[in-house]
């Protein structure tokens, strides 16, 4: 039942991920979450706050205008005292230039208590620098910023 309840939250926070609301996808994790996503590119970096983390919600928002994921499955492990949880996705944005980015990966998710205290993106980050690459040259400035880290 438990492992039910956080694959249904999972999937929400995706939802609000789909509708920009990244205020309230902040509001699940903990003040000293623990967020990395791999690559050399402005979405890539280790942050260790939610300030941090916030901070980088926006910028994928920025950069990838629209961006729209769909959730094929979520699995989970673990009691409330410590969950983890791993969403696999497809995901797609029309970038400022009228190009289509497109990508697929996982999330690995660390619950305790109903706080989310790390999470790790693993996805083709070839395709997320080129699509910073392209937001750039359309005048984006953010498209060509370092990675956001604390």
């Amino acid at each position: 039942m438990y492992g039910a309840i956080v694959r249904r939250r999972v999937r929400a926070v995706f939802e609000l991920m789909n509708a920009g609301e990244w205020r309230a996808i902040g509001a699940t994790v903990a003040d000293d979450v623990r967020h990395v996503t791999w690559g050399g590119h402005p979405l890539s970096g280790e942050r260790c706050s939610r300030a941090a983390f916030e901070a980088w919600l926006r910028r994928v928002l920025l950069l990838l205008p629209g961006l729209r994921f769909q959730v094929t499955r979520v699995a989970t492990v673990g009691g409330p005292w410590n969950t983890w949880a791993v969403a696999e996705w497809t995901d797609r944005a029309v970038l400022v230039d009228g190009s289509l980015y497109q990508n697929a990966g996982t999330t690995w998710i660390n619950i305790r208590w109903g706080r989310v205290v790390e999470m790790r993106e693993y996805m083709d980050t070839e395709a997320v620098a080129d699509a910073c690459r392209r937001v750039a040259a359309a005048g984006v400035e953010e498209g060509a910023a370092a990675p956001l880290l604390d």
